[in-house]
């Protein structure tokens, strides 16, 4: 492929101010181009780009379907220096792409850890893969997905949605050029600041809900390490780090 949506990949780079684009027809998934280019030494905010993803993946290897010209299939390179910040890129890298596209007038919540919810449908998702050198990050490859072009397959209309269903006329060059550059502005401080936490307190989705899974309890926040808060039943506050949620 080479050009996405009329630009070539050159075009693209100066575009948004990154130091590398790279464009596909097809991959596998870009996180595996990504992590191809940090082994090689490719500079931070290496982007790739892809129209078709055959290998898509979510978290705990779920398969993320990334069909052909519907959606934009990101992968992004980092090299963050503070090794405590990795576990935050997730959630800042959410926190970025919502705010891009509040600016198309559509307000995105976030499910921890890492779905984009739009119109209570998931409108993407984010996945972050860390590759380290003892203790130190070598580098962080990041996927973006976004649903773009509706509508979605009768199969996920009930769970999924596409930014256009939402805000006609959205196109993937115009998302980009909101989420590429918020993506070099993500801090690489070891905790989340207040501003932060305010920040994402504001898209909680999860907040007040209440779960069976990974521990049963009401969701009320994240702290600043990124972890998600559940009250359980005695009063007592849990901090979960992992595992897969499930509604009461």
């Amino acid at each position: 492929m080479t050009c996405y949506e009329g630009l070539d990949a050159a075009a693209l780079a100066r575009r948004w101010g990154v130091a590398l684009c790279e464009v596909y027809d097809q991959v596998t998934s870009t996180l595996d181009v990504v992590h191809e280019r940090g082994e090689g030494n490719a500079p931070a905010s290496t982007t790739i780009l892809a129209d078709e993803q055959v290998a898509g993946r979510g978290r705990h290897g779920r398969r993320w379907q990334s069909p052909a010209g519907r959606g934009v299939w990101l992968g992004y390179l980092m090299r963050p220096a503070e090794p405590a910040a990795v576990p935050l890129i997730s959630i800042r890298v959410g926190m970025a792409v919502a705010a891009a596209l509040e600016g198309l007038g559509a307000h995105v919540a976030l499910k921890w850890p890492n779905d984009l919810i739009l119109a209570s449908r998931k409108l993407g998702g984010i996945l972050c893969e860390a590759r380290w050198s003892g203790k130190h990050p070598a580098w962080v490859a990041v996927g973006v997905g976004l649903n773009v072009h509706g509508p979605m397959p009768d199969d996920l209309r009930d769970t999924a949605v596409a930014v256009d269903e939402i805000c006609p006329g959205t196109d993937r060059l115009g998302l980009l050029d909101r989420v590429v550059p918020g993506l070099a502005g993500v801090p690489e401080a070891p905790q989340l600041a207040d501003a932060e936490l305010r920040a994402y307190a504001a898209r909680d989705w999860l907040r007040g809900r209440r779960l069976r899974e990974p521990v049963a309890g009401r969701a009320v926040g994240i702290d600043a390490s990124g972890a998600l808060l559940l009250e359980r039943r005695d009063g007592d506050i849990e901090r979960i780090r992992g595992g897969s949620i499930v509604a009461a």
